[in-house]
């Protein structure tokens, strides 16, 4: 796909270094260089002000990648690209059927009016839940790993989205800072929102995050 709109060896390509590694493979693969920029902590899509941070005359294009359900500000990105004369390029996330969607709507509802203890997802405009992403508070990586394994004790399925970003991958390390992948690295998980659970199923997800509050509090 790159190749093909004329990226080519020393071309900078801006991406996101929050999961999604086969966007960076694929600019290696046509020979540029991945340049990773911060993401927008209630979307975890790229964040247009992080990406007019890095952009350099060898910038030609920019890959944007949707979420969890949730959208990139893609006026902005699309903005920003005419502005620098970039290619945008989106990748999306494969579509689910409107009732589908909806079910999964009403079951992130009844989480989000219920859990305590953790943050729950910005809905936004057109959230179509795909995965249903908290945050773990307290002290980052440990205590949200401490809380997964206490979740799926009591019978909860749930999985870190994103383990390691890209930029801390062995074969696209970069010595970049980028606070908002890192923190949403060490923080989220993601807990079951499908459609086809039930109330008692729900019920068991409220209770087993709510009853581990003890977890969360902030070393001093």
């Amino acid at each position: 796909m790159l190749s093909a709109a004329g990226v080519r060896a020393g071309d900078e390509v801006i991406v996101s270094a929050f999961g999604n590694v086969e966007v960076a493979e694929a600019v290696t693969q046509a020979g540029a260089t991945a340049v990773f920029a911060d993401i927008d902590p209630a979307t975890y899509c790229l964040d247009p002000n992080a990406v007019e941070g890095v952009i350099t005359p060898q910038s030609v294009a920019l890959v944007v990648v949707h979420r969890f359900g949730r959208s990139a500000d893609m006026a902005r990105l699309r903005w920003m690209g005419q502005r620098h004369g970039l290619l945008v390029l989106e990748q999306g996330e494969s579509e689910a059927p409107y009732d589908e969607i909806a079910q999964r709507r009403e079951r992130a509802a009844y989480l989000d009016g219920r859990l305590n203890g953790v943050r729950t997802p910005d809905g936004g405009d057109g959230h179509t839940y795909q995965q249903y992403v908290v945050r773990v508070p307290g002290n980052g990586r440990p205590d949200r790993d401490a809380f997964a394994r206490a979740v799926r004790a009591r019978g909860v399925e749930c999985r870190v989205p994103v383990k390691t970003p890209v930029h801390r991958m062995p074969a696209f390390r970069r010595d970049v800072h980028l606070p908002e992948t890192e923190r949403a690295a060490d923080e989220t998980l993601s807990l079951p929102v499908d459609a086809s659970l039930t109330k008692r199923e729900m019920q068991r997800i409220v209770s087993a995050c709510n009853a581990l509050g003890g977890l969360l509090q902030p070393a001093f």
